[in-house]
């Protein structure tokens, strides 16, 4: 099964510092839109999560079909977020 993954560091304001994708699935010509889409949505959920838990990685934190969000917060509020 051919998969792929986005990856995407963001500033505590919000600001994206890296994106990359990797995986070995055919690039789908709207895929870095749509996976934009669904980061920048799940981030309100990581801003009222980082807040209220202490843990640094918040598991399936927000789906959208077959893609789950996944997010490792550092001590310094920066998102490290998988798609």
């Amino acid at each position: 099964m051919a998969t792929t993954a986005c990856f995407i560091i963001v500033s505590r304001n919000d600001i994206p510092i890296y994106e990359a994708e990797v995986g070995s699935a055919a690039k789908r010509e709207d895929a870095a839109q749509l996976h934009q889409f669904i980061l920048h949505a799940a981030l309100d959920i990581v801003q009222d999560l980082a807040w209220t838990t202490s843990a640094m990685f918040l598991k399936s934190i927000d789906r959208f079909n077959d893609l789950v969000v996944s997010v490792y917060v550092t001590a310094g509020h920066i998102l490290y977020i998988f798609n």
